[in-house]
């Protein structure tokens, strides 16, 4: 971690430079949560990037949204700061068309996290509306109206309470706070809990969300402890967690796990993204 670009003042590099991806093991996290190699869940970590841009032959700029598609089962994680300086050295460098870039990032990012990382790239022009999803409300029951008092601010598992009534329900919170490791800066999210099993208190979900708010680490880590807390307390026959965390230097970073291999993370864009 002394490596890490992060909270050190840094140059910006315009020109390639893949060098510039600093990875960071998952192993190191999930260590502490008591995960080896056989993980209890499925997911990914779709990231946003709104920033990016290259010369074409011309030396004419070129502008686009990207997604990046990164398998929860990678060895490594991409730190943010590193992913932004990698992008932003695609500013004043030459490339044949738009699969020459996707190929590269596509490459680079794949090398860097140890699996294949899918790179979609698409026009700044009307890309939402044509390509990317469009900003919308969640279809899920929201936590945040209710009355609770909170004085916990540090992960607490404990606080989670269940019932006997069996239910299939979507739960969310734009409520979710956590803070770099590093830095200490806030990272923001909106957090989907989608379960089926014995009812789980309400109130107590969104004490618990709550309780992130003075946690430190990165967002990957944070839904994984999530999901394996809710897992471990309340024990539902099937469970999906996904945060869509507000970007930061032009990513959004935005973890999805469950334990069903066929569920898939919505593509929704939130009005904070």
């Amino acid at each position: 971690m002394n490596q890490n670009p992060l909270g050190h003042q840094t140059e910006y590099v315009s020109q390639y430079a893949p060098h510039l991806l600093f990875p960071i093991a998952r192993a190191e996290s999930r260590k502490h949560l008591g995960l080896d190699s056989n993980l209890p869940f499925f997911g990914v970590d779709i990231w946003t990037g709104y920033e990016l841009s290259w010369l074409n032959q011309s030396g004419k700029p070129i502008v686009a949204v990207a997604e990046f598609t990164v398998p929860c089962e990678s060895e490594f994680i991409i730190e943010s700061k590193s992913f932004k300086l990698y992008l932003n050295s695609f500013n004043q460098t030459r490339f044949a068309n738009v699969e020459e870039v996707r190929a590269t990032i596509a490459n680079d990012l794949s090398r860097a996290a140890h699996a294949d990382v899918n790179v979609t790239i698409f026009p700044a022009h009307n890309a939402d509306a044509e390509h990317l999803a469009a900003i919308a409300q969640p279809s899920a029951f929201l936590l945040d109206d209710l009355d609770v008092e909170i004085d916990v601010y540090h992960p607490a598992p404990e606080l989670l309470v269940i019932g006997e009534e069996a239910v299939e329900e979507t739960l969310v919170s734009h409520l979710l706070k956590t803070n770099c490791p590093v830095t200490g800066q806030p990272d923001w999210a909106s957090l989907f809990v989608r379960y089926k099993g014995k009812r789980i208190s309400r109130e107590s979900m969104l004490r618990y969300l709550i309780s992130f708010r003075e946690h430190q680490d990165f967002h990957e880590h944070c839904v994984e402890r999530i999901f394996c807390d809710i897992r471990r307390s309340c024990k539902p026959e099937s469970l999906s967690v996904y945060a869509r965390y507000t970007r930061r230097g032009g990513l959004d970073i935005n973890p999805f796990r469950s334990t069903e291999a066929s569920e898939k993370p919505a593509s929704i864009r939130l009005v904070r993204q």
